[in-house]
């Protein structure tokens, strides 16, 4: 075994960074100058247009996170108590927040081994007459079954709640992610295909709903006395100058979309032949494309827990970021006497164990993957 010290890098690579171009900084200083840094302007307008415009649907309102965005959506369609909504089991966890916030009830559903996606026959499993709605969210590689999913809740007559937060960009039936549901969210955070630092997205064809969005993302004031509010809503607004920075990223998606594959590639073609290690390719046996928002990989070696691959690469100057924590796991939920862990969702037990994603910002360079996928093929020999 080579001294793996010899192939440390000499400066820090980060697993994610967000990239500002010279036109995000002008629009950005734009918007200053404007003196519209609130939650109106010119480029709030523009960029929910234009995004509406690029996903193909008729309405999008910006909010002021994703989190905030999968809260309003499920309020805006009239969840409530004791209603049942089905969600990723291997999710992050503002899918299950959004539902329990309302009192209502989330359904987990264990995902696909190689895939991370919910798996479809479950869902059809996990439906009741409680349920209400599906949050149909895809997870860092390819989209999820969203047309089967879709075809579903139009035959049980219940609403689809579409989280393409990680897949924004990315093609299905040469539609785009975000243009399925009755309501779709965004987000904007740091390490999304863009970024205006924090941020978010509501999109919907139907006119009520997001005008209900609209409303509780605004404190639900009044329509004809401002300071009497008509429902419970919240300050999730969105800036004008996060809008800037979101108006002239999109006017290169298709661009950041392309360079995060070619990324992915890179490493795909590296690590594809190690027997220890699981990686997604570019496109799989469906004809789906990977959108690679993060370059996720699975060890397949379990002497190698995902945990111990990290540490290694950390002392190496690599940093990683583990795989999402199964939802019937968290500590939250036991302190609340949910009794989810007594379930059994065996794939995201296994996945978060052993997955983990690697360095893959607009930043990166050829040499750093490179060097990061030699150091994985010496350890996971």
């Amino acid at each position: 075994m080579i001294n793996l010290l010899k192939l440390k890098n000499k400066s820090f690579i980060p697993v994610s960074e967000p990239l500002l171009s010279k036109k995000d900084i002008y629009h950005i200083n734009k918007a200053v100058k404007s003196g519209w840094i609130s939650s109106s302007g010119e480029y709030l307008n523009n960029f929910e247009k234009n995004f509406s415009q690029y996903l193909g649907v008729k309405y999008s309102t910006a909010v002021s996170n994703g989190t905030a965005a999968l809260e309003i959506a499920l309020k805006s369609i009239g969840i409530k108590k004791n209603d049942e909504v089905i969600i990723p089991n291997f999710t992050i966890i503002s899918n299950a927040l959004a539902v329990i916030k309302l009192g209502a009830k989330p359904i987990f559903v264990d995902c696909k081994l190689y895939d991370w996606n919910m798996d479809f026959d479950l869902i059809k499993k996990k439906y009741t007459k409680k349920t209400k709605a599906i949050i149909a969210t895809h997870i860092y590689n390819f989209p999820c079954d969203i047309v089967k999913i879709k075809k579903f809740c139009l035959e049980k007559k219940i609403f689809l709640i579409e989280d393409a937060a990680e897949t924004f960009g990315l093609d299905v039936n040469k539609k785009k992610c975000g243009s399925f549901g009755d309501i779709s969210t965004f987000s904007f955070y740091a390490n999304k295909q863009i970024t205006t630092g924090e941020g978010g997205m509501i999109c919907t064809n139907n006119k009520k709903i997001i005008q209900k969005c609209q409303d509780l993302k605004n404190l639900c004031f009044g329509k004809f006395d401002r300071f009497n509010h008509n429902d419970i809503g919240w300050n999730y607004r969105f800036t004008n100058v996060q809008a800037a920075i979101g108006y002239s990223q999109l006017q290169r998606i298709d661009e950041i979309v392309k360079k995060k594959q070619t990324i992915g590639t890179i490493y795909y073609d590296n690590l594809k032949e190690n027997k220890n290690i699981f990686i997604p390719p570019p496109q799989n046996n469906k004809g789906k494309k990977n959108i690679y928002w993060v370059v996720a990989i699975l060890i397949k070696e379990k002497k190698f827990t995902a945990k111990k691959i990290a540490d290694i690469l950390k002392k190496l100057n690599i940093e990683t970021r583990p795989f999402f924590y199964p939802m019937h796991r968290q500590d939250i939920f036991k302190k609340l006497n949910y009794n989810f862990e007594k379930q059994s969702h065996p794939n995201s037990d296994f996945i978060s164990k052993y997955g983990l994603y690697l360095p893959s910002s607009l930043k990166i360079k050829k040499k750093e993957i490179l060097n990061i996928c030699n150091i994985l093929n010496e350890v996971l020999k």
